[in-house]
């Protein structure tokens, strides 16, 4: 069976106490032994040191073995380095604790059945999940309008807006944004304009997610001129980056600096200087801050580092739209998701209901900047009545029916709680208890129960002396 590597991040205190040199007595690696930090072995006549503590059978193999480098706490060494420990000894096994080399040992099926029993507890984690998938990069690179591989939910797109509708749209557009990037935003998450387990048609659907998304980015990246002969509404995309940004620019990047779970798990990228990267507004929905550009690119390519390390790919290529469709299509609990709103998966319990958060275009609002432009008693805010003009127009456009009791505001709605219907824990925490695990949580944690893999990757960094033995994928 396959062992999994651990992995641990320690205080600089830490990895200073490792340089201290070990005592001179011979000492060969044996598989039985738990070794502190700064012993040093022999293990087949080569020399390596233990750079924090590390449990029986993980053998200096793992140095050769690892993606990564902090994947296992051995580091060779120079031929002729004195072997030992300088302080606490290797630690023998406990004859009492039945296999001398696996002590805590934790099978891979338990965990993800532990996983699958987490998640069955909420039933918008299916949907939710499945809303979020995304296609593979080499499909979504091969759409172009018109082809017809394209996959469904493109050509259902293609059928309502063509190349001639979106020039008409989006006149002023910046030429980043381009009608074949827009296909292959739409086609990296099938779940928009895809077929919907609703009660409304998959075509009604559609349409009033393009009016929603469009309403947004004229909002959000409109040119708001009214000198214009364009009306406001087909005035958007007109801004690639956030006005007085440019790639040089030493902004949005304050946290980059800091030691914590949040810059562990999306490292912020630097220039040749040492400067960090700027993490500004960029794209259709002016994606900002590196803790949004890290799950993106790990959505768009499974690796958070790409966009970290080039965040003006968010600018300069079509993920300057996939980025508002991925905003779109994910949740930010309690609030639920824009595509969840307006297909009708989401539906407001008593709690919103009493909050004045009903279905409608007024509430997507609430999910972009709820806490800027609504609430309060008075008359709408500005920013949301620009909202509602630019929707009823693009509605118009698109042929969707706008009913009069539908709440296009987010006047008198206050924000999303935890009491919303749409509160679901989407991060795994340590479970703090002695039980190898995790638990779902409402707050940020780097493990998102979104994502594949990560309840696995949760378990090993709360329980960094726990073996996770893969008796599903076969040795």
């Amino acid at each position: 069976m396959k062992r999994f590597t651990r992995t641990a991040t320690f205080p600089a205190i830490a990895l200073l106490a490792l340089a201290t040199a070990p005592s001179a007595h011979a000492l060969d690696y044996n598989p039985t032994h738990a070794y502190p930090a700064g012993c040093v072995v022999s293990w087949k006549n080569e020399v390596f040191k233990a750079r924090w503590w590390t449990g029986p059978g993980h053998t200096p193999a793992e140095v050769d073995h690892a993606d990564d480098p902090w994947d296992t706490s051995w580091e060779r060494v120079a031929q002729g380095t004195p072997t030992g420990c300088s302080g606490e000894q290797p630690i023998p096994p406990d004859p009492g604790q039945g296999d001398p080399g696996n002590p805590r040992d934790v099978l891979l099926s338990k965990l993800l059945a532990d996983e699958q029993a987490l998640a069955a507890a909420f039933p918008m984690m299916g949907p939710v999940r499945e809303s979020i998938r995304t296609l593979d990069n080499a499909a979504v690179e091969a759409v172009q309008p018109g082809r017809e591989q394209n996959p469904a939910n493109v050509r259902r797109v293609e059928d309502m807006v063509d190349a001639v509708k979106f020039d008409y749209l989006f006149p002023l557009r910046a030429p980043e944004y381009s009608y074949e990037g827009f296909l292959k935003a739409v086609a990296k998450f099938p779940a928009v304009c895809g077929e919907v387990a609703t009660p409304n048609e998959p075509e009604t659907v559609c349409r009033k997610t393009l009016a929603t998304m469009f309403a947004h980015f004229a909002q959000e990246t409109g040119a708001h001129e009214s000198w214009r002969p364009e009306p406001e509404y087909r005035q958007g995309l007109f801004y690639v980056r956030e006005m007085g940004m440019v790639e040089q620019s030493d902004s949005y990047n304050g946290g980059c600096g800091d030691v914590n779970w949040a810059t562990e798990a999306w490292p912020c990228g630097k220039w040749a200087d040492g400067r960090f990267k700027s993490y500004f507004g960029r794209g259709a929905k002016q994606l900002s801050y590196h803790f949004n550009y890290g799950p993106f690119s790990d959505a768009m390519f499974g690796d958070v580092k790409v966009l970290l390390d080039a965040p003006e790919r968010v600018a300069d290529t079509w993920l300057n739209l996939a980025s508002a469709t991925f905003f779109y299509v994910y949740p930010q609990p309690p609030k639920p998701s824009m595509l969840h709103i307006i297909d009708g998966t989401w539906q407001p319990n008593a709690a919103d209901i009493a909050d004045g958060r009903l279905p409608g275009f007024g509430v997507t609002t609430m999910v972009i900047n709820g806490g800027v432009e609504c609430g309060g008693t008075g008359p709408e805010h500005a920013a949301s009545a620009n909202r509602i003009s630019y929707y009823r127009g693009f509605a118009a456009t698109l042929g969707v029916p706008v009913d009069e009791s539908e709440k296009l505001g987010c006047r008198n709605m206050k924000e999303f709680t935890e009491a919303s219907a749409a509160a679901l824990p989407i991060y795994w925490e340590n479970n703090w208890t002695t039980d190898p695990g995790c638990k779902l949580v409402n707050y940020q944690t780097a493990f998102s129960a979104l994502k594949e893999g990560d309840y696995v990757r949760c378990v090993r960094k709360a329980f960094p002396d726990v073996e996770i033995i893969d008796d599903v994928n076969g040795a």
